[in-house]
């Protein structure tokens, strides 16, 4: 099993500019009001996410029709653009177990022709991805360090490996805390690359292989819809003990195409030796590491008849102490990705040379941001309205010094 790596550096109405066409809004839950996060808004091809507020803004380049709203577990809404977008409230699925057929074989069975029918089921001509990235880092409950920016990712055929595929920054921005004894010299690699590591339909060798799915035992759990789609439910858990830690695990599987939809992963933590070989890669001498939690999750859309990866998130927290210190310091970082188009026609692959390497740091190979108009007509991750306040501190604190 590869291991995971991330990095850190411790690590509304529509509105036309132009010829741009920007939709803003908020998602909410139908019955309880509560903001959603995550949800996918997609016209076509061009989509993002909702942020941790279930704010979004989808910025088109041509005039759309209709924007398709979805999220797991909730019906899709398919909105009108000729009438004003604010508030979109989404409707939980009423889920009848009587209208998804069970299958009688072994789950294990189930993920073994979802692996099989790969090759159909995904991409089978070179695609170019374009995609917001963001990373972020907190110490206790205060933002130290964002990170984010636009970036190509050259994919081959997904009936090939991920050798030739690669990720390359279009544009990107960091800020760092300047408080004395914010940064802490702790580092686990990735940074950009992940959206070529945690493609896991694609890079086989990190899970979906039969070495090292026999580590784990299967079970179905409760059906799902995603899109509107019914989804068969598959709950992972380690069954043997290894040489590295495992994961606990659920496997959305479309009920009619067989296609992975959804991957969500969390990484064991009873060997704490195991867990720290898995998440850490250097840390400076006297700091004693406490892991506590690495989760991912990683989402497939279905689009013009091809399933792509469309979203990925990495949640790392961790405790650090000094050995002349009586309290340790929490942390939590953040790697996210959402797909904010997509093209199969000339694709180009992306020259070795000017990709992210996974040796690279991110923060290295970004520079310093203050302009509030930095991504103009780029679609991203809209900031939470707590990140956007952290950014705005951050920068004066820069100011300042």
């Amino acid at each position: 099993m590869k291991r995971l790596w991330l990095l850190i550096l411790l690590c509304a109405p529509l509105v036309v500019f132009a010829q741009q066409q920007t939709i803003s809004g908020t998602v909410v839950d139908d019955k309880t009001g509560e903001p959603l996060r995550q949800v996918s808004i997609s016209a076509g091809r061009v989509s993002v996410v909702t942020n941790e507020d279930g704010d979004f803004t989808l910025k088109l380049d041509g005039e759309a029709k209709t924007v398709m709203v979805s999220h797991l577990g909730y019906k899709t809404q398919r909105l009108n653009l000729k009438e004003p977008v604010s508030v979109i409230r989404l409707k939980p699925v009423a889920f009848q177990l009587r209208e998804i057929i069970v299958r009688n074989e072994d789950p294990r069975e189930l993920v073994d022709i979802a692996i099989q029918k790969i090759p159909e089921n995904y991409s089978r001509v070179p695609e170019l991805l374009k995609a917001f990235y963001r990373e972020t880092a907190m110490k206790r409950k205060h933002y130290i360090y964002v990170a984010e920016g636009v970036e190509d990712m050259y994919k081959t055929p997904y009936n090939r490996g991920t050798g030739r595929d690669r990720v390359a920054i279009v544009k990107g921005r960091r800020l760092l805390s300047q408080k004395r004894g914010d940064t802490l010299g702790i580092k686990v690699q990735g940074g950009p690359v992940q959206a070529v590591v945690m493609d896991l339909v694609k890079n086989r060798d990190f899970l979906l292989n039969k070495e090292d799915l026999d580590n784990y035992d299967f079970r179905m759990g409760a059906p799902e819809y995603i899109n509107d789609r019914q989804q068969y439910v598959v709950l992972m858990e380690p069954s043997l003990v290894t040489t590295y830690a495992l994961f606990h695990g659920k496997l959305y599987i479309d009920a009619e195409r067989l296609a992975f939809t959804r991957i969500e992963l969390e990484l064991d933590m009873h060997d704490k030796d195991k867990a720290t070989q898995t998440m850490l890669v250097k840390k400076p001498f006297g700091v004693r590491f406490k892991p506590r939690e690495l989760s991912s999750v990683v989402d497939y859309r279905y689009e013009d008849g091809v399933t792509r990866i469309s979203y990925l998130r990495n949640t790392f927290r961790f405790n650090c102490d000094w050995k002349r210190k009586l309290f340790s310091t929490s942390f939590t970082a953040t790697c996210e990705m959402a797909v904010t188009d997509s093209e199969s026609k000339d694709v180009q692959p992306i020259a070795s040379r000017s990709s992210f390497d996974s040796h690279d740091a991110y923060y290295d190979k970004v520079e310093y941001f203050m302009d509030p108009e930095y991504w103009s007509n780029y679609n991203i991750i809209e900031p939470s309205e707590s990140l956007d306040k952290a950014i705005k501190r951050l920068v004066s604190r820069y100011r300042r010094n």
